[in-house]
């Protein structure tokens, strides 16, 4: 019965909200897009996207460098973000709410998100460690400043503070991508893009692309450490971040959308 009312009152036939339905009806058509991209689309897009991000890390640096706060150079951080969604490019950590929506409304299977995550991730990491290289060599100054900020990461041991905060990372850009999606405008995108990178950058979460960046910033300017303490940090930080946004923000939307999943599975099924 409540199920009924709702769609007599709506304007769609599903027993869900209006804008929960568009707002689901948009996700999974985003993410059935990206999951059939090819390898080539795949490695731009995360090249384009580690460069973009890197951006950002340059704005951080030269931020954190003149002012020494974290929160501020959180706020010069967005500039990378806002870079990303406006360039319509793919970073790892943003590929978890919309392509596995999609996955779970059977517009694509498993092999395509993995095939997603991994060229992402890694064209993300090639395409960042290249301007990284750039930057440490245009504006050395800035090299001394991505070698002090790196030893928060690599010195970092992994207890239950370290576990947190990379959760934590992966829930607030998980939350970021869902309040793009939420916003009817571009001022609310962006507005939803700088506080994400303010709370990401800002508060110095695990966040295993943008923390990545900046320790091949470090490596580049020869710090004492090497890449096998980046490793060691970045295997933990990039499987909590895929935890933590998989385990919250993307859970929660599957199961507040039941509904209109089984619905589109359904609807897959019958065309296929």
């Amino acid at each position: 019965m409540a199920d009924r009312t709702r769609e007599e009152l709506g304007h769609t036939d599903a027993p869900e909200e209006d804008q929960v339905v568009e707002a689901f009806d948009a996700i999974v058509d985003e993410g059935a897009q990206r999951l059939h991209r090819s390898w080539r689309e795949v490695l731009t897009t995360g090249l384009a996207g580690g460069v973009e991000v890197a951006t950002g890390v340059v704005a951080l640096l030269a931020v954190y460098a003149e002012t020494g706060s974290h929160l501020l150079a959180g706020l010069a951080f967005s500039v990378g973000f806002i870079a990303l969604m406006l360039a319509r490019s793919e970073l790892f950590t943003e590929g978890f709410l919309v392509p596995v929506t999609a996955v779970a409304a059977g517009r694509a299977g498993p092999a395509q998100l993995a095939k997603l995550w991994a060229g992402t991730l890694v064209a993300n990491l090639v395409g960042g460690w290249a301007v990284m290289w750039l930057v440490v060599h245009a504006l050395p100054e800035l090299g001394a400043t991505a070698v002090e900020s790196g030893r928060d990461f690599v010195e970092a041991p992994l207890d239950l503070r370290a576990v947190c905060l990379a959760l934590l990372a992966g829930i607030v850009i998980t939350l970021m991508t869902r309040m793009q999606h939420g916003a009817d405008s571009e001022a609310g995108k962006l507005a939803a893009s700088v506080a994400g990178a303010f709370v990401l950058a800002g508060l110095v979460l695990f966040h295993s692309v943008l923390d990545s960046l900046i320790l091949f910033g470090a490596l580049h300017a020869g710090a004492p450490y090497g890449y096998g303490d980046w490793l060691a940090f970045f295997w933990y930080t990039a499987l909590l971040n895929l935890v933590g946004g998989l385990g919250t923000i993307t859970l929660l939307r599957l199961v507040r959308s039941k509904d209109l999943i089984e619905r589109e599975r359904d609807a897959a099924g019958a065309g296929s």
